[in-house]
């Protein structure tokens, strides 16, 4: 561009007031000031803008047709202002986050009724995906951030907020001769299990640990979601599986007890994350500042 951008907003707003006195009102600048940006504009195009008389100004041919092309491009600038202010103040924009059923129950929900609320005109996409299926998502650029289970081995995710959690098995009433004895791993092995599928991220931590120990661990049932986890336990199928801090209310209520193990499974967490050096949009920070403060 060969002009300064200011010395076409100055001639645009000459243009449309047909006076530089009224321009420079309009701009909050002196009059001599708005007469040299037309100037430097005029010398740098090399042709005339204006037509000067004692009552007004008026555009020549070459004047006419630059600010055709220069009000139309100042205009979209202003959009694209309007527009960025929108995002950042939330009135406009997406939040696209990546979470697992039981993550997106028991930590997406609270804080997206709360975001809901604050900034209803931002469209939501959640994904409803394991952790590594929302890892791709993230990489493949469809999300702006995810749940997923930590640790996670990749260099170019950056874990922006973790949430320990502790995986317990839980039982039914069928089981009450087990409660307040310490069990060990190979104790709790020799029992009806009911664990998540195996291709599960917390299935596979879980039996990590006890494959550590030199224990297997062998389900009679194997489930896709973790909604009926506490359901076959409560009903004496066997024991389940679960995360401590998503069934507090099934304790609480006696629905189902803990079973208690003489060396506990290790905690672990679910975090928020995204991409390293990819910028969180304001909605995803404001989430995330959200997602913090309730958690406090």
């Amino acid at each position: 561009m060969i002009g300064k951008l200011e010395n076409y907003r100055v001639f645009c707003k000459v243009a449309q007031n047909k006076s530089f006195s009224k321009a420079a009102q309009e701009l909050f600048l002196s009059q001599p000031a708005v007469s040299q940006s037309v100037r430097q504009l005029e010398e740098q195009l090399g042709t005339q803008l204006f037509l000067r008389n004692s009552k007004k100004v008026e555009l020549t041919a070459e004047g006419q047709l630059l600010y055709e092309y220069a009000s139309s491009a100042l205009g979209l600038l202003e959009s694209a202002e309007h527009q960025l202010g929108g995002l950042q103040a939330l009135q406009v924009g997406q939040l696209r986050l990546g979470a697992g059923d039981n993550t997106a129950r028991h930590l997406l929900l609270p804080c997206l009724e709360r975001f809901h609320q604050l900034y209803p005109q931002v469209h939501i996409s959640i994904y409803n995906r394991t952790s590594n299926g929302s890892l791709e998502l993230l990489r493949a650029g469809r999300i702006d951030a995810a749940f997923v289970n930590l640790p996670i081995e990749d260099e170019r995710i950056t874990v922006h907020w973790e949430c320990p959690i502790q995986d317990i098995f839980v039982a039914g009433e069928k089981f009450s001769h087990l409660k307040g004895k310490l069990l060990s791993h190979k104790q709790l092995a020799a029992q009806p299990l009911i664990l998540l599928e195996q291709k599960a991220n917390s299935r596979l931590y879980v039996q990590r640990f006890f494959l550590r120990k030199g224990v297997e661990l062998k389900p009679e049932i194997e489930l896709a979601s973790y909604e009926l986890m506490g359901e076959l336990a409560r009903i004496n199928l066997g024991l389940s599986c679960m995360v401590r801090q998503f069934c507090t209310q099934e304790l609480q209520e006696g629905k189902i007890f803990e079973i208690m193990l003489a060396d506990p499974i290790p905690s672990r967490s679910i975090g928020l994350v995204s991409l390293k050096g990819v910028s969180l949009p304001p909605s995803v920070s404001r989430f995330l500042e959200l997602l913090q403060s309730l958690a406090d």
